[in-house]
Parts: C-alpha cells; structure tokens; sequence
C-alpha cells in the first residue's frame, strides 16, 4: 500500500464511521401475518434454530461500531426479548420499546430512546436477517463520506439491489418500460445523521406525510441518500418460503466459510 492510499484510509476511518456514535433501531413491531405459523409472529419464527430477529440483533451487536441498540417490538412480545439478552449475551441493547400502529411510528417510539451522543442512526428491518456487518459497515460508511462528498446536506445512505429484471409501471391501464440500470430496490439498514433524521421524522408528523420507509421521509423533508448495492442476498422474511430461501443463503454461506478454511 503507498503512501497516500494509507493516508486516505487512516483519514477515512478518523472521519468515518469508526469514529462515530451509532445508534441502532431494530424494527420488529409487525404482525408478520404472511409468514407466520400458530400464531408466532415471522421475528419470533426459528431459522434453523434461530429466532429471526435474535439473527438479527445478534448481527448488530457483533459490529463494533455500533454502540447502542433499541429494538422496537410487538407489546406482547416485549417480556421475550429478556431471554434473548440473555440467551445471547447482548450488550448493547438500549432500550426495547413497543411499537405503534404503523411502521413509521415505531420507529419514532424507537428513536425517542437514542443516545443524547447519538451522531448517526441506522434503522433496520428485524425480519431482515441475513444482513452481514459488511454491509451495515459499508452503508454507514457511505452516510458519513459519500454524502460529505455529495453535498454538505446529504447525511444518509441505505442498503439496496440493483433492479436485473424488466420493471414496467402502470398508471390508469397504461404500462411503462422502464430503464432498469436506473432502478434501485431498496432495502435496509438505512443510516441517517441523527439531527437529519429528527428534522425528516417530526416534520412528517408535522404535515401529515406518510412513508414506506425512511428514506422517503428524508426526501419529504428535501434531504437525499445514497445508494449501496449489497446484493440479493439481504432478503426480507415476508412469505413462509422466503424461510427456505434464507436457510439456503445462510448453508451457501457457511460452506464458503468452510472452503476457505480448508
């Protein structure tokens, strides 16, 4: 390595997100009805032999630069989640609080429970599981350096795939090709500078915006985000398949992981 690329990644990681308070909101407040079987909820469901969300949380608090986590929580599933702490050995869990009646404000349920030194966020999906710490690390990474890059307003990036099949659109029986290099699926972790997301979230309430995810609360309130390509394996549980589909990534995995130490 010369000696600028060395002093382009010590600089990277002073500025970066080594050096940063990072706040982490679990959200796993759904019903998960889709994917669900007798009556347990798809967080709670076991892939192989795991909770969902146990995968998930575990995968956050493995990531040294996440320094607190609050997971937002069905309010009958709450009492569990002290078995979890247990079970797991986590220590980092701020707070588990129980979310609302929609996605967007259980994460403010979450958010209200952040650090004061909280600098960034990064919101994650519990039921998105087979996210790896590379992937929250590069998506944080992104949020720090890219949007100081960008434009000095732009604090925020989110984990996404690259669209790589045809996508049409709709509107009033009339379908559209559209240019698929152009089309980003996103997913999450969606990392925000904290003051950035609190100014996107309360301004929502304030003028009665509702979004799918935060992303576009951030671009309700005139703030844009970056783009991350992780892939197609940070898949989402929603179906009772997608569980079969998510055992294999995590075998894939593992078989890697045992070739390269052969």
């Amino acid at each position: 390595m010369g000696l600028t690329s060395f002093i382009r990644k010590v600089t990277d990681r002073i500025a970066g997100v080594d050096s940063k308070f990072n706040s982490a909101i679990i959200v796993a407040a759904g019903s998960g009805t889709r994917a669900s079987t007798a009556g347990t909820t798809k967080q709670m469901m076991p892939l192989l032999g795991i909770p969902v969300v146990a995968r998930t949380v575990s995968v956050f608090e493995d990531c040294g630069f996440i320094n607190e986590i609050i997971i937002v929580a069905k309010p009958d599933e709450i009492r569990l989640y002290d078995g979890f702490i247990k079970e797991y050995g986590w220590k980092k869990i701020a707070a588990v609080v129980p979310g609302r009646e929609t996605r967007q404000l259980s994460v403010i349920e979450g958010f209200k429970k952040i650090s004061d030194k909280s600098q960034f966020v990064y919101i994650h999906d519990g039921a998105r599981c087979l996210v790896t710490k590379e992937m929250i690390y590069e998506v944080g990474h992104a949020a720090c350096m890219k949007g100081a890059e960008i434009d000095s307003y732009v604090r925020a990036a989110y984990a996404a795939k690259k669209a790589h099949e045809t996508v049409r659109s709709e509107e009033n029986g009339t379908h559209t090709t559209l240019d698929r290099d152009r089309i980003w699926l996103a997913q999450t972790p969606q990392v925000f500078m904290t003051e950035m997301y609190r100014a996107a979230a309360y301004s929502a309430l304030k003028n009665g915006i509702t979004a799918t995810d935060d992303v576009m609360l951030a671009e309700a309130a005139g703030f844009s985000a970056v783009p991350v390509d992780c892939g197609g394996q940070n898949i989402k549980i929603t179906n009772p398949y997608d569980f079969a589909v998510a055992a294999a990534i995590l075998n894939y995995r593992a078989e890697r992981k045992d070739g390269e130490k052969a």
